[in-house]
């Protein structure tokens, strides 16, 4: 008998590797350093105060994965390290690398006792009393990080996801738990006839503030805090959630629902950014990895377009309609009865 080959196992056997090595080299902070310039591995390792020879190791496997060149013992950065993985370039995605590497790479060691209890893991593994989202937000700067950090994919997904219907018939949109309100920067920029309403907590807008600042749509966006399960909704025609409903039981994403559909005048519009599984849920891929990161981050998980189409229905709304994007969320619009 013929064996398969290998490959596809060993290769998931040393993933990991891959992963843990990008996130020590934006953890230690090599790719802002040779944003300034390129630098040796032993000038690299007397800025970070680290072991010369251990960092020239970490900067030869960040040269095999693509993400420095080399010449002549000399390191610099490549184009894709310096787009996505220096702080200050405005598609980094470093905050969401540090919260993988401060919390998800913890949490996922602890899948299997996960998959056994059906429960996310932030308790056994950070001894923490409430949901990880209670952790994230107990400080500014915990907070500021986390929030940036879902701000990088969300700058890089946000313009197809409000490109994926027409909106033009829409006037007022209110994005509930904005975080920093990038979806309604790219709802407003895309569509001139709309205004938008970042709705969030209190403690997170200064940061939406930053980033709306930046947008030439400014002027048509407006802050509003509250929590969005129990306080009055901003008055709109369309509301907008972006990878909100996977955090969230059944019992609670109903009651949200509910609550957007009672605000909504008839015809109004929900606009969903989230991954959408095949009918099937063998696929895509990325999208099984996300429902587990929810299994042991959080109360929910990623769903196909009948289950979202469920969800929506029993709580007043039709006409759903989903778009895959090819970014990394999708595009859900549902109009209110």
């Amino acid at each position: 008998m013929t064996l398969p080959d290998p490959g596809p196992v060993a290769d998931l056997i040393e993933a990991f590797r891959r992963s843990k090595t990008m996130f020590a080299a934006v953890s230690l902070g090599i790719f802002d350093l040779l944003g300034s310039g390129p630098m040796t591995a032993a000038a690299v390792a007397e800025s970070l105060g680290s072991h010369p020879e251990a960092t020239s190791r970490l900067l030869e496997a960040c040269t095999g994965l693509g993400l420095l060149q080399s010449e002549d013992g000399i390191f610099a950065n490549t184009p894709l390290a310096a787009a996505y993985l220096q702080t200050n370039s405005p598609n980094s995605l470093t905050g969401y690398i540090q919260y993988s590497n401060d919390a998800l790479y913890a949490l996922w060691s602890n899948l299997e006792n996960a998959v056994r209890e059906g429960t996310p893991r932030w308790a056994e593994t950070f001894g923490w009393p409430g949901p990880i989202f209670d952790h994230f937000f107990s400080t500014p700067e915990k907070m500021r990080t986390f929030v940036l950090g879902m701000h990088g994919f969300g700058v890089l997904s946000s313009p197809s996801v409000v490109r994926a219907f027409d909106l033009s018939g829409f006037h007022a949109m209110a994005d509930l738990g904005a975080a920093t309100g990038h979806l309604t920067v790219a709802a407003c920029e895309a569509w001139p006839q709309l205004r938008g309403a970042v709705f969030d907590m209190e403690k997170v807008l200064p940061v939406a503030r930053e980033i709306v600042a930046q947008s030439p749509a400014q002027d048509r966006i407006t802050f509003v805090a509250g929590d969005f399960f129990t306080d009055p909704l901003p008055p709109a025609d369309l509301y907008a959630l972006g990878r909100i409903l996977h955090d969230w039981t059944e019992e609670k994403i109903r009651l949200l629902l509910h609550r957007i559909a009672a605000s909504l005048p008839s015809g109004g519009g929900l606009l969903l950014a989230e991954k959408i599984l095949d009918e099937d849920k063998r696929g895509p891929i990325h999208v099984q990895m996300q429902s587990l990161n929810m299994l042991v981050c959080t109360e929910g998980r990623e769903r196909t377009l009948s289950e979202y189409r469920d969800l929506l229905e029993a709580a007043g709304f039709e006409d759903v309609r989903g778009v895959r994007t090819g970014k990394a969320v999708d595009a859900i619009l549902a109009r209110r009865k």
